[in-house]
């Protein structure tokens, strides 16, 4: 039975990745957008809803949303930088609202609306209104971003009805409606439901969440085993108390690239390396935190996997301790076949550095790994070779990625548009700016260089650049 005191909230924000990108660059407005690897091994991380129409979708193969998408859609590499600067804005409008927000990914969370100093309360229309304000502060604040949101008891009802009208909707379950509105939604619906488990149930006619629930326990937990057949004996009847959880430990961090070719150099993978290890030493940094094991994944030619990892005596944040270990681990696989795919991870995160002993000399020193903000990532890349031969090798032409943020000396900000054959196009435009122009550089033009993301907050005509 549902618990009336119980009023959860879920907030999606809608094809974020490929919004941030529209709301940044105004010649993309109206156009279909797709964000994630622009590659022909990438795959879309966020489409837009101009390009869902012509059935592109997250998780897809670039490839295929190219086959899919008209010409004039626009493929673009991941900002996080810019994502992340708005994920934190919504985040703390959240957390105005209540105390007890759990974030569950950049673009998603959870928000325990019982748990405020003003809780909306069921009767009549007061979580709507509340909801139509909270969406209208978020789109206010972040330059015309949109979400959708789900309110229900539990945090299960309240993410399914996040789903259910989209962009920009407000969908309420209230108490005594949960299996009204579930039981007639695909059995895929229900969390833990993936397509094996479908197609499992599909076998003894289960298509919908009404004919899992019509299923007995022991029947559930014969086919599935105790935890899997309990858990779906649950939750196809709504029964989920699970709480809005502040803090989410997290148990490792980790990058990863596929590559445009089969790659056997070593001293390119090595290059890459170097990269990911500053990548992570940045998200240690920005999440406060240590870690003592490293992990590289390698996926070969063959699309067979590897890990290799080592725990180290202490704990750092040190990207020249991580890249150390992450060398020394690589040297161990055979890459001579060619690598799809290197990753990079560390694991075993604590919130306090520990002391690396290290012999100088002949004698043991004390050596406390902190992360140096002031220590230029370029010294690591360098080391494993010169950076434009990497990066013109692994990044895209010579090292410019598709809707990357840049800066002329005399033109200003803008993104580029596109690279190759030793030039690099970049249209000049901002958030608050009207479409741009587009002018062509050589790649090498002392006077472009990459950039910041542009700050969608800034006022009319302030540093959107020479025209």
């Amino acid at each position: 039975m549902a618990d009336p005191r119980r009023c959860i909230l879920h907030l999606d924000l809608d094809a974020f990745f490929a919004a941030v990108e529209q709301r940044d660059k105004p010649s993309l407005r109206g156009r279909p957008v797709i964000v994630g690897g622009t590659g022909h091994r990438g795959v879309v991380s966020t489409a837009s809803y101009e390009a869902r129409v012509f059935g592109a979708r997250s998780a897809m193969p670039t490839a295929e949303a190219r086959r899919r998408c008209p010409p004039g859609t626009a493929f673009l590499s991941s900002r996080f930088a810019a994502y992340r600067a708005s994920s934190q804005v919504v985040m703390e409008i959240l957390r105005s609202r209540s105390p007890l927000v759990e974030q569950v990914s950049v673009d998603e969370a959870y928000v325990d609306l019982a748990a405020g100093e003003a809780p909306p309360g069921w009767e009549g229309e007061a979580v709507e209104e509340w909801c139509g304000r909270l969406l209208g502060e978020i789109t206010a604040a972040t330059g015309g971003l949109t979400a959708s949101v789900g309110v229900a008891t539990s945090k299960m009802m309240a993410k399914l009805a996040s789903e259910m009208d989209k962009p920009g909707g407000t969908t309420v379950v209230r108490p005594g409606r949960e299996l009204e509105v579930l039981h007639p939604l695909p059995v895929r619906a229900v969390p833990g439901v993936g397509p094996a488990t479908a197609a499992r149930l599909r076998t003894f006619g289960v298509e919908t969440v009404g004919d899992l629930a019509r299923v007995s326990r022991s029947d559930l937990v014969a086919i599935f085993g105790t935890a899997h057949g309990e858990s779906l004996h649950r939750l196809g009847r709504a029964e989920d108390d699970r709480a809005v959880v502040v803090e989410r430990e997290a148990k490792s961090i980790s990058v990863e690239e596929t590559f445009e070719t089969d790659v056997v150099e070593r001293p390119l993978l090595e290059g890459e390396l170097a990269r990911m290890a500053a990548r992570l030493a940045g998200r240690l940094t920005d999440a406060t935190t240590f870690a003592r094991t490293v992990t590289v994944k390698v996926r070969q030619h063959d699309f067979s996997t590897q890990t290799r990892s080592a725990t180290l005596p202490f704990a750092t944040g040190d990207e020249t301790v991580v890249l150390r270990e992450g060398r020394r681990l690589l040297a161990g696989v055979d890459v001579s076949g060619g690598i799809r795919l290197l990753g990079l991870g560390v694991s075993g995160l604590t919130d306090h550095a520990q002391e690396e002993l290290v012999v100088l000399d002949g004698a043991v020193h004390q050596n406390l790994l902190l992360p140096d903000a002031s220590s230029p990532v370029e010294v690591a890349t360098e080391a494993a070779g010169p950076p434009s031969a990497v990066a013109t090798r692994l990044g895209g032409s010579e090292g410019w990625r598709t809707g990357q943020d840049v800066r002329h000396d005399h033109h200003g900000p803008g993104w580029v548009w596109g690279s190759g054959r030793g030039r690099v196009t970049v249209r000049f435009e901002g958030p608050r700016t009207a479409p741009g122009p587009v002018r062509t550089f050589t790649t090498d033009d002392p006077a472009l260089s990459p950039a910041d993301p542009p700050d969608w907050r800034a006022e009319e005509g302030e540093d959107v650049g020479a025209r």
